[in-house]
Formats: C-alpha cells, sequence, structure tokens
C-alpha cells in the first residue's frame, strides 16, 4: 500500500536521503524482518526497525522477562517483570509505530519450526545467546537462502557480520564448529556491560535496513569486532570455506540440527545434589561446600563456610582440599562446579558432587536471603 499522509510526516527525514526516498521507504514498509531472541541485542532491533518503517517484524523468544534483563534490554521496564517476552515486545513495537504489523513466536526456535519461521521472513536477525540456536540460525538460513544479520556479545567486545547473501560466507566458515560444551561461560555467568548489547543491536539494525534498501555496502563478507574498553573497532575478512559443511560446494549439514550449547554442561555421569538434600545434610554432619566462581561473584554472595577456589585456578590449587573429605561444589547455574566435579574425580577425589542448579536454584528452595544476580 502507498505511504499515509502520516507516514509521509513521520518517516520524512527518510524521504529526505537521496539514498532512501518515497521508493526506499515503500521498500521498507513492505519487507519482513525476523528477530530471533528478544533481548539485549533484540532490544535495539525491535525498537529501531519498528521506528523505520519495517512493515513487518516477527519476535521469537520464549521467555519471560527477569529483573536482570532491565540492565540491558531495554524493550522492558520493571512493570514487565515476570511477564513473557515475546508479549511486552510486541506491545512496546506496536506504541512505538502503530503501522508495523508485529507477529510474536512465543517459543524456542529449535529444529521443529526453524524452516518454518525462517520461511516467513525475507531477513533473520540474530539476536541469541547461545551457540546451539546459532548455528541452528545459520544452518536454516544457509538451506533457505536468506540473510542471517550477525551479532553476539560478551563481557566488553562485541562482533557483527552479515552471513549468507550472494554466495558469501556463513557463520560456520567462521567457526566450524561449536566450543567444547563447558568451556564458554554464558553472560549470566560473564557479564556483559550493559550498554554493549545496544551498540552491537543497533550495528545490526543498520545493516538490516542497508540489506532491505539494497544501499551501502554490508558486512558480508567482513567480520566487524569491538572492544568498549579500547574503543576500537577493528575488521577481519571472511571467505567463504569451500569446505564449509553447509554452505561448501559439497555440505555434509542438510538437515537443520541442535548443536551442543557449549554454554549449558550437563551433569552426565557427576554426581548431583539437590540443594533441600544438601541443606539436610549440613544440618547433620560437615560438608565442605568449594565454590568456583570469579572473584566477582564471591564478592556479591556466597554460601557461609564456602572455601573459594575459581575453577580457571583449580588444577593448581587442588592441595588445598581434602581427596577424603565429603565434597560440593557449587556456582551460579550448575554447568562451571559440573566441570569442576570431572577435574576433582579425574584427580582422584572420589566424594564429590555438584549442587544441582548451582546458587540460583538454592535460593528458590533454601534460602532466598542470598541475592540473585
Amino acid at each position: 500500500m502507498p505511504l499515509t499522509h502520516e507516514q509521509i510526516q513521520r518517516y520524512s527525514r527518510h524521504l529526505t536521503l537521496p539514498q532512501v526516498g518515497m521508493e526506499g521507504q515503500q521498500r521498507l514498509a513492505d519487507a519482513s524482518v525476523l528477530l530471533v531472541g528478544a533481548g539485549g541485542l533484540g532490544s535495539p532491533l525491535a525498537i529501531y526497525l519498528a521506528a523505520a518503517g519495517v512493515g513487518r517484524i516477527g519476535i521469537v523468544d520464549f521467555d519471560r522477562v527477569d529483573v536482570s534483563n532491565l540492565q540491558r534490554q531495554i524493550l522492558y521496564t520493571s512493570d514487565d517483570i515476570g511477564h513473557p517476552k515475546a508479549e511486552r515486545a510486541a506491545a512496546r513495537v506496536r506504541a512505538i509505530n502503530p503501522h508495523v504489523t508485529v507477529e510474536t513466536h512465543a517459543l524456542r526456535f529449535d529444529v521443529a519450526n526453524a524452516f518454518e519461521l525462517v520461511d516467513a521472513y525475507d531477513i533473520i536477525v540474530d539476536g541469541t545467546d547461545n551457540f546451539a540456536t546459532r548455528y541452528l540460525v545459520n544452518d536454516a538460513c544457509v538451506m533457505r537462502g536468506k540473510p542471517n544479520v550477525y551479532g553476539s556479545i560478551f563481557r566488553f567486545e562485541g562482533q557483527v557480520s552479515v552471513f549468507g547473501v550472494d554466495g558469501g560466507p556463513c557463520y560456520r566458515c567462521l567457526y566450524p564448529q561449536a566450543p567444547p560444551p563447558g568451556t564458554v561461560p554464558s553472560c549470566a555467568e560473564g557479564g556483559v556491560l550493559g550498554i554493549l548489547p545496544g551498540i552491537i543491536g543497533t550495528l545490526q539494525a543498520t545493516e538490516t535496513i542497508k540489506l532491505l534498501l539494497g544501499r551501502g555496502d554490508s558486512l558480508d563478507g567482513r567480520l566487524l569486532l569491538f572492544d568498549a574498553m579500547e574503543m576500537r573497532f577493528r575488521e577481519l575478512a571472511i571467505r567463504r570455506d569451500p569446505l564449509c559443511p553447509v554452505c561448501g560446494d559439497e555440505p555434509s549439514i542438510t538437515e537443520p540440527a541442535l548443536e551442543d550449547a557449549a554454554c549449558e554442561l550437563p551433569a552426565g555421569g557427576v554426581a548431583e545434589i539437590d540443594p533441600l538434600e544438601l541443606a539436610r545434610r549440613l544440618a547433620q554432619a560437615p560438608v565442605v561446600l568449594l565454590d568456583v566462581r570469579t572473584v566477582e561473584e564471591w564478592a556479591i554472595t556466597r554460601l557461609e563456610g564456602a572455601l573459594h577456589i575459581p575453577i580457571a585456578d583449580l588444577d593448581q590449587r587442588l592441595g588445598e582440599l581434602d581427596p577424603a573429605a565429603p565434597l560440593v561444589v557449587y556456582c551460579k547455574m550448575g554447568a562451571r562446579s559440573a566441570r569442576a566435579v570431572r577435574v576433582l574425580l579425574d584427580a582422584g577425589f572420589t566424594r564429590v558432587a555438584t549442587l544441582a542448579g548451582g546458587l540460583d536454584r538454592w535460593t528458590e528452595e533454601v534460602d532466598a536471603s542470598i541475592p540473585r544476580y
């Protein structure tokens, strides 16, 4: 449909740009974009794409708003805590621009729905926070011939690129496989500067709009690196790998599949103890508690009487522990403690277990006075 008088006034600063004009704004109005994730990256993406007049925006997110999100996820306010992200994000987008059609998908982007979701939109924007979904988004986009606007963040650093455009490289050309499970901390464990997703998400929105307009040089074939501590951008060239398992000359991956999630390490072979059971044992007999979180996390909160050895130092400090004593290892959510238990088992410790769910679950089930972070 042609732009209305109200839309012409709303987008007037676009319409006077030679690179956009009436034709370009109409292209935006006729376009569709799928945001996979409505968190830190998805927040500026949703806001700026809606404000720019992208006609149809899909939002995929199965999560609910948590108070810890508010430090960086600017789509939400304190009143949104506990509500579904997709629902609240859609309401915010509609409030920003009533001319935009918003479609919510309150579910997890997975193997069963990947093709259906990707097929329904012109461009897919990756705002995920885990490797399993990131690889799935990439693979589905390659297989369906859809551009994938990629972004990722960690602590003070971010990356942006555009994959799957005109025979260009895909994410697997850069990183063929996910890191081994348990080797990469999540943002919840490693932290992230609150403003960083705003910077990276805005860059993703810029690349998305350029692709829709067919203007400018995209980041296809280039990886843009940003370091907030140094306030410096760097750029790396990426080439399509003819041996890539997805976009190569003879692809070995031809159907969507989930990679092992590097930041989610199942206990698998590691003894677990539930918080309530640990509380019962602590009341009856001595149990050594080992906290393997970082120094910064230790300063936030801890279990009374616990020893502190960050997991990065565990190999060098095994001598501080008694191999014969009953030992329960904990971290924030359970992934690092499970990995620490395996280190201890390999070193000859026999009476060792991980606290299931970590401090997060302990707070929920045993001691609500311990702050969550």
